[in-house]
């Protein structure tokens, strides 16, 4: 029997075997959380065709049951089915462009002038086992050998001594004691040989990144990435704050998010034949919500004026505090935030970045549910936040998705025929859109007149691609088996988050005293930003029409940061001095944000003369 994928991929299924494990061992991964018990609710996927009987529905609603929609691990197929995995259910194991870049990684790592110093010091240690006349406790025993190394003072907590007896034992009393400065015990392990590997999760609005790395030499092991399980809850993060607090609804919240990076950490671990209790240490980066959700700290300060959070610097808690699927007492250092919408996923970048060591006036952009900028050098750094939204990242687009295989990623319109040629991630068969896909789309539009300045559709032009859908007028970019369309209403959403991310950049120069044309290098970040079209974000108006050779794409630069801090202590102290440095200006009480706001509502902008390269191109 076989499982026929939208994408043209088919995979072959055993009799009595479930989808999802069919899918997982074709390297085909989804969020379980449950280990496919059937109580999490997360792996849905929709039957198009075929007999196949299902168990448990409980998580499913009547109206997903009635669209043929069931759970992968409760669902065994009887004859050739196939099936489309829903966006929010996908894992992605192994991401491509990520490890394409892991040489990036250690070349960043090393013009950083990065020596790797990890959080966790290892001292191996070999104990005289005990006997009637050597009769002291475990905990004595160790404290003597430290003695004779000349470390005093060595702090144990009751979570070391919980396991501290029986590892010594497994080991034959040749140890390897692992200790943070303090200095504290953290834990136990075998004495010679040992794997040692860091995660680093960078936990966005709408999406949520780690990569495992072995420490020993700084290299990726592997990268994994799915959709934020909390947009259930909310799009972004203020409608989460007030489901955190007037639905009582954080533990739900938090539990979403760890759920979500436990199932990554558990598929690449089991994928790499890797133990948990090797993953000794971590790092965190997120908004200030996220942050503050991850850890169970009630955000709900952050919304109400004048929007304190409850910790910018984080105390370096344990891997069992956060309920991480890794060694328990693993140290998890969580990058500091700066304000109420500004946090360490944004420091994160930044650091990736370099911008605040070289004296060059730098603008940089993180594009994604929340968009942050910054300007700045090395003497000086000035941020803000606007709601950009997750359309983005795929949430709240018809047919959006992540820039992940099958996403249209690039667009062409031909000007008499209104024909589109697509460009699809992993040139396979087209399954959603993505954010670079949206810019291009829309910017194509607008050039070929197929939609107005206002993003609007110009029902006059004569072509079948544009046609009226359920929710309104609809552009076709591709038709198969499922057609994918932009609706006037996902270009209403694309053009107000990019009129927020146009409008903060331009209310931020001017509040330094500067113009556009003192920036000499905007830097890019977000996980879209891969394959964003620098011509055709101008002509959205989303950017600053500025020479090309000004831009540079960092990908997802919170994700970097996070690797560099999981590697040196100097650059984790780096980033705290970035989040010191750096002054936050609150655009919801400034006057002017709505005026640039709705100024940038059109394409590109009312004022044409601020995009003089798009002007020439509409002559």
């Amino acid at each position: 029997m076989n499982i026929s994928l939208t994408t043209g991929k088919s995979i072959s299924v055993a009799k009595g075997e479930s989808i999802l494990n069919a899918l997982k061992r074709h390297e085909i991964y989804l969020v379980s959380s449950c280990g496919g018990k059937g109580t999490c609710g997360k792996c849905r996927v929709r039957i198009l065709d075929g007999k196949y009987k299902t168990t448990v529905t409980g998580k499913l609603s009547q109206s997903d049951r009635d669209k043929g929609i069931v759970l992968a691990c409760q669902t065994f197929p009887e004859q050739d089915i196939a099936i489309e995995i829903l966006e929010g259910s996908k894992l992605v194991v192994g991401d491509k462009i990520a490890l394409a870049k892991s040489k990036d990684l250690s070349e960043l790592f090393k013009s950083l002038d990065g020596e790797i110093a990890l959080v966790v010091k290892r001292l191996e240690l070999e104990l005289p086992p005990p006997t009637i006349e050597d009769h002291i406790s475990d905990l004595e025993r160790l404290k003597r050998e430290l003695d004779i190394r000349g470390i005093k003072g060595m702090r144990f907590s009751h979570g070391f001594l919980s396991s501290m007896s029986d590892a010594m034992r497994n080991y034959d009393w040749k140890i390897n004691l692992a200790y943070v400065d303090g200095p504290e015990a953290i834990f136990v392990s075998a004495g010679k040989d040992i794997a040692r590997c860091g995660l680093a999760v960078d936990i966005g609005t709408t999406t949520i990144v780690i990569y495992i790395i072995d420490l020993s030499d700084g290299k990726l092991i592997d990268v994994g990435s799915t959709y934020n399980s909390q947009i259930r809850y909310g799009d972004d993060v203020i409608t989460r704050i007030i489901y955190a607090t007037e639905s009582n609804g954080l533990n739900e919240l938090r539990e979403a998010v760890v759920e979500d990076i436990n199932s990554l950490i558990e598929t690449v671990l089991e994928k790499h034949h890797i133990q948990r209790e090797c993953i000794e240490s971590a790092v965190i980066a997120g908004n200030t919500t996220m942050s503050h959700i991850f850890w169970g700290l009630d955000p709900k300060h952050i919304r109400e004026e004048p929007y304190i959070p409850t910790a910018n610097f984080f105390p370096m808690w344990r891997a069992g505090t956060a309920k991480l699927y890794i060694n328990n007492q693993a140290p998890v250092y969580t990058l500091p935030c700066v304000a109420s919408y500004v946090g360490g996923d944004i420091v994160s970048g930044m650091l990736a970045s370099k911008m605040h060591r070289n004296p060059e006036i730098a603008l940089f952009m993180d594009i994604g549910t929340n968009g942050e900028i910054a300007v700045g050098n090395k003497e000086w750094l000035i941020t803000a936040a606007c709601s950009a939204g997750p359309c983005f990242e795929g949430s709240g687009i018809k047919h959006g998705m992540r820039a992940t295989e099958g996403a249209i990623e690039a667009i062409k319109i031909d000007p008499k025929t209104f024909e589109p040629s697509l460009s699809v991630i992993g040139n396979t068969t087209p399954t959603g859109i993505c954010g670079s896909g949206m810019i291009d789309a829309i910017s194509e539009m607008f050039l070929t007149g197929v939609v107005d300045q206002k993003g609007k559709f110009v029902r006059e032009i004569k072509t079948d691609r544009l046609r009226e859908g359920d929710e309104g007028f609809e552009y076709v970019f591709y038709k198969g088996n499922k057609d994918i369309v932009l609706t006037e209403v996902d270009i209403e959403n694309i053009m107000r988050a990019k009129a927020a991310v146009y409008a903060g950049i331009s209310l931020l120069i001017k509040e330094v005293g500067f113009g556009l044309e003192s920036i000499e290098r905007i830097y890019i970040a977000g996980g879209f930003g891969n394959y964003l079209n620098v011509d055709k974000a101008i002509i959205l108006g989303m950017i600053p029409d500025l020479p090309k050779e000004k831009f540079r794409f960092l990908g997802n630069a919170s994700i970097t940061g996070t690797y560099l801090c999981l590697l040196s202590e100097k650059l984790r102290k780096e980033a705290e001095e970035i989040a010191k440095k750096m002054t936050y200006m609150e655009l919801s009480v400034s006057r002017n944000f709505m005026d640039e706001y709705m100024s940038a509502l059109f394409l590109p902008h009312t004022n044409i003369g601020l995009f003089p390269s798009v002007e020439k191109l509409l002559k």
